[in-house]
């Protein structure tokens, strides 16, 4: 039986290149000389750090920048609110999303299924694995998803005839 999977994974070798460009700028950058400000990856958690308010705005449009720019789908990133203590200094987390959650799996399944097409769609773990009995409805079925909008970057691997 044909088949493929449907994922959402970012490459983490993109998040970390793109974190040490954000950094190189970061210690380049005239504005934010000597203010303490900084970026730091941890797995799937990109901290940041600033003095203030407006240099974390900065720091976060930095970061976003650069993530953007190493193909990293907006879909993927959750941004924090910032955290500002009575001091003054600014927190903030950027979280990288991987992997399906379950309501999205659904949501993923039920689309699929509703396409009136002749395929099958079950969730598995935090991926969906569609099965059908000719190339050219997976082929359909991926083109659909393609087109339709979903709240997760989704992508699209082990294509098995």
């Amino acid at each position: 039986m044909p088949s493929f999977d449907i994922v959402s994974k970012v490459n983490s070798m993109e998040i970390e290149n793109a974190i040490n460009q954000a950094q190189k700028e970061l210690l380049s950058r005239f504005d934010f000389k000597g203010s303490g400000a900084e970026i730091v990856l941890e797995k799937t958690e990109v901290k940041l750090r600033a003095p203030d308010a407006f240099k974390m705005r900065a720091l976060v449009e930095l970061t976003v920048a650069k993530l953007a720019k190493r193909g990293i789908s907006m879909k993927s990133i959750d941004q924090g609110e910032a955290e500002l203590s009575p001091l003054g200094h600014a927190r903030q987390v950027i979280k990288i999303k991987q992997g399906i959650e379950g309501a999205q799996a659904k949501e993923i399944s039920q689309f699929i299924r509703g396409l009136g097409i002749k395929v099958t769609a079950a969730i598995q773990g935090d991926e969906l694995r569609v099965t059908g009995k000719n190339r050219d409805d997976l082929q359909a079925v991926i083109a659909a998803v393609r087109e339709h909008d979903f709240p997760v970057a989704l992508s699209f691997v082990n294509f098995r005839d």
